[in-house]
């Protein structure tokens, strides 16, 4: 099992964890949100974090806490915008994504899939496939779906709301791509139709979450669905060259349970790479962000 971390970016720093909350610069802007991982005591004094902070994000309900739907307000300083953007640079990439308050305490990225941003795009650089095929599962916002797409891949980006996918297609147009395929369905329905139809990728990305729901109501519980998603995901992907990247982050889950679950469906692989993501604040307390797999066929 490894512990991966991205390389630092300009454009995002951890600066302080603990008590439940973590304190992170997204640009030119500091936000103070929960994170019931961190159980350990803050580094920084609570005047620090106050004077730092431009919002503070605080909870009006309970809720699991892996689940993407954890409501809550934003209580912002003078001169706070609701949106701003940040830029996200790799060898001749750059991408461009807009970020937001929203009611659910996330900003409309997961600042550790850098390294995995990394990985999709110097894969594809290296793959001889003459027009690859990414597809990309719970896509959100589409920080995967751009690198991949700017890396000459068509891509194909499931997400089941419809206003993720309207952000997405604005880092789209931020970044200066084009003609990524939109899909806002039901993950599972679409790969199972895609199964019938006899496609293959040659990139399968997923970042599941928790709990969630699809377009119609569908309930999705990681745990419950899973496997039946490892093993779909398995009948998609191109067997001779492709590779694929998936997240994990629930209470149910780790990288040991991860690798059994993978295993189980693709055997034992040499190329399986298997850890949890992680960033360093400044104090150096490593903050877990959930499990990473991550393979290749060559």
């Amino acid at each position: 099992m490894k512990l991966i971390t991205p390389a630092p970016w300009p454009d995002y720093e951890l600066i302080d964890t603990g008590d439940f909350q973590k304190l992170e610069r997204f640009g030119r802007f500091i936000t103070t949100r929960p994170e019931p991982k961190a159980l350990w005591e803050k580094a920084l004094p609570d005047s620090e974090w106050q004077r730092l902070s431009h919002a503070v994000f605080r909870k009006t309900k309970d809720a699991d806490p892996g689940d993407r739907e954890e409501r809550g307000e934003w209580f912002m300083k003078p001169g706070m915008p609701d949106q701003w953007f940040v830029e996200f640079k790799h060898n001749d990439l750059a991408i461009k994504m807009r970020l937001g308050l929203t009611p659910f305490k996330h900003t409309g990225i997961f600042p550790e899939q850098a390294d995995n941003w990394r990985y999709i795009y110097n894969t594809l650089q290296r793959m001889q496939h003459p027009n690859p095929r990414v597809l990309n599962l719970f896509a959100y916002t589409g920080a995967a779906s751009l690198v991949a797409r700017a890396a000459g891949a068509e891509v194909v980006h499931v997400e089941a709301l419809k206003q993720l996918i309207g952000w997405a297609k604005v880092n789209m147009e931020a970044s200066g791509l084009r003609d990524i395929r939109w899909m806002p369905e039901d993950a599972l329905k679409f790969v199972k139709r895609e199964i019938r139809r006899g496609n293959h990728y040659q990139g399968i990305i997923m970042d599941p979450p928790a709990y969630g729901r699809g377009p119609n109501g569908e309930k999705w519980i990681l745990e419950d669905n899973i496997k039946e998603l490892f093993q779909l995901t398995a009948e998609l992907i191109d067997p001779h060259q492709s590779f694929v990247v998936i997240n994990l982050y629930s209470k149910g889950t780790n990288p040991l349970i991860s690798q059994n679950l993978y295993e189980g469906t693709f055997g034992k692989r040499s190329s399986l790479e298997c850890g949890e993501l992680y960033i360093a604040d400044q104090a150096g307390r490593k903050m877990p962000f959930g499990t990473i797999l991550r393979d290749q066929w060559q």
